[in-house]
């Protein structure tokens, strides 16, 4: 929350991969009848929240992909504003290998980035997807080095953190209310938004700043 003094949010994974999927160590006992509810409940319990507080979330989102983004993990990756991925780390939807079908919104995400047939592709083959290759498909936004992709993303971090949050959250609404308006909704949900912008201190300053040609000072207010 930016009245908490925080301005952006970077997740990434600890240890080798972001997110390797569920766990499936205990996997189900054949003829199991609870199965299919705990599952269902483990979405709505769990990830459900987790993915909607990530899309609201008043601030902009880096994800830093880490290592492996497996499963629902891709889905979290994917909610990023920003996502960026170490050249070694790959992302699969995993979920035809163990009988499942996508989830976490992945679906409704997948066909937006890259299109429905590459979609398509990645869910019933269940391939890994390398980073550069999710780079040049348009999926994620950038790829460094393993050895500095939490270095870069701190630094893009601190440059949205520098930024009118107020705006850059705004702009965040925006793109996820686009796909469900027609143009003549978008261009009213702009308008509305723009207005709200044009009501903070960080827009004064930003034109205060460009007519006295230095950096804006932005407080994210």
């Amino acid at each position: 929350d930016p009245a908490n003094g925080f301005r952006t949010l970077i997740v990434s994974g600890e240890g080798r991969a972001f997110c390797s999927g569920a766990n499936l160590s205990e996997g189900p006992a054949e003829g199991a009848a609870d199965i299919p509810a705990s599952i269902g409940m483990r979405l709505d319990e769990l990830y459900h929240p987790l993915l909607r507080k990530l899309r609201d979330l008043p601030l902009p989102v880096i994800t830093a992909i880490n290592g492996p983004c497996v499963g629902i993990g891709m889905s979290i990756a994917l909610m990023g504003d920003l996502v960026l991925a170490a050249r070694s780390a790959y992302f699969s939807q995993a979920f035809a290998r163990i009988g499942l079908v996508p989830d976490g919104g992945s679906t409704w995400l997948l066909p937006r980035l890259i299109g429905l047939a590459r979609a398509r592709e990645l869910s019933l083959l269940a391939e890994k997807l390398p980073a550069e290759k999710a780079l040049e498909w348009g999926l994620i936004n950038r790829v460094f080095d393993d050895a500095t992709l939490m270095d870069e993303a701190l630094k893009l971090a601190e440059t949205l953190a520098q930024g009118p949050t107020v705006a850059l959250t705004a702009m965040r609404r925006l793109y996820w209310e686009s796909p469900s308006n027609t143009y003549e909704q978008q261009l009213e949900v702009e308008r509305k938004y723009q207005q709200l912008a044009g009501g903070t201190q960080d827009f004064v300053e930003g034109v205060s700043a460009f007519l006295q040609k230095r950096p804006p000072s932005f407080k994210g207010k």
